[in-house]
């Protein structure tokens, strides 16, 4: 079912909304870390993991989503994040250590967790499948007709957790559809010298449910793909597995080197950067200018909010560290 001209339009803005948060955060990201990088320094000490070129992974799958359908992804997860609807003021108040972020201050951008609209994400890669497949499970159980998503990178595929998660899945005909964004790179490693495969979507055949590729990081192609998957999951037929090539068009983590790049391939990334092609297909398609336009300019007034308010936001209480532990 190919999406609706107001379902694109959609799509749009939740890219152009992804797309400027993280131009956003990277401005943040490098206070204090310039001209001597130091991962420490700035109001954004740690790791920062950038998800720009991968909006149509987001956007395409979630636009079939509802509130209580449940999705997982892995450490680059702000695009999905931002398509499932978590607050975006609550979620940049978190990646910034504030009190009033989605836990306090105390998860930071690889563990975000809203259960407002059932998002949650991990930096432990893989772990997100096996919790996607359980909640999947505890729908069914409860005769609810809502499905999961889990998502994950083209290394994940590698992992034990993948195998048994698509194993149990299977089994158990859960509503859980698995994504792969596969932008070719695991950290600095190439797929094809650590995947015996191809097409990981092809792994699937060994788990008895159906697996499809959607070349040319396409949110239209995107959304027809996942919108059969999901109606299969709602309709208890089981489990699909979905690899979608897509791009990364910054390093694995700000302050990457990028040295195994080959050279060239960022540029020729940039020239083919989803985001101005969506708009050109949609202007082309009879939306106006004013409409897109319209999109980012609500899409920029979403980020600035956000990021103004988390600024502003109250570090955490130092006694609230003994807090929300297990012992």
């Amino acid at each position: 079912m190919a999406a609706s001209a107001k379902v694109r339009l959609w799509m749009y803005q939740k890219m152009v909304t992804a797309r400027l948060f993280e131009e956003r955060l990277k401005l943040a990201y490098l206070e204090g870390k310039q001209p001597v990088f130091n991962m420490a320094k700035g109001p954004l000490p740690g790791e920062m993991h950038l998800a720009s070129g991968q909006e149509p992974c987001a956007v395409g799958v979630c636009a079939h989503l509802r509130a209580d359908d449940c999705v997982t992804a892995p450490h680059r997860a702000h695009h999905v994040a931002i398509a499932k609807n978590v607050d975006l003021r609550r979620m940049a108040a978190e990646i910034f250590g504030k009190a009033t972020g989605l836990s306090g201050g105390r998860g930071g951008h690889m563990h975000l967790f809203d259960a407002a609209v059932n998002f949650s994400n991990s930096g432990i890669i893989a772990a997100g499948m096996g919790p996607a497949v359980g909640m999947a499970l505890a729908a069914k159980l409860q005769g609810r007709d809502s499905i999961a998503i889990s998502y994950i990178g083209e290394g994940a595929a590698n992992q034990g957790a993948f195998h048994e998660s698509l194993n149990l899945a299977a089994v158990w005909k859960a509503p859980v559809v698995f994504v792969i964004e596969d932008n070719a790179w695991g950290i600095s490693v190439e797929k094809r010298e650590s995947t015996a495969v191809e097409r990981n979507s092809i792994r699937a055949q060994g788990y008895d449910m159906p697996g499809i590729f959607v070349p040319g990081n396409d949110a239209d192609a995107v959304y027809e793909v996942a919108g059969a998957a999901i109606e299969r999951a709602r309709a208890g037929e089981g489990p699909t597995l979905i690899e979608i090539e897509t791009h990364r068009l910054e390093g694995h983590f700000m302050g990457d080197a990028e040295k195994y790049r080959p050279p060239g391939e960022v540029a020729r990334l940039q020239a083919i950067d989803p985001i101005p092609a969506y708009r050109q297909r949609l202007s082309a398609s009879g939306v106006s200018a004013a409409e897109l336009d319209a999109a980012e300019t609500s899409a920029r007034e979403l980020v600035d909010d956000a990021i103004a308010s988390a600024r502003a936001a109250p570090t955490p209480i130092p006694a609230d560290a003994l807090t929300c532990v297990f012992i």
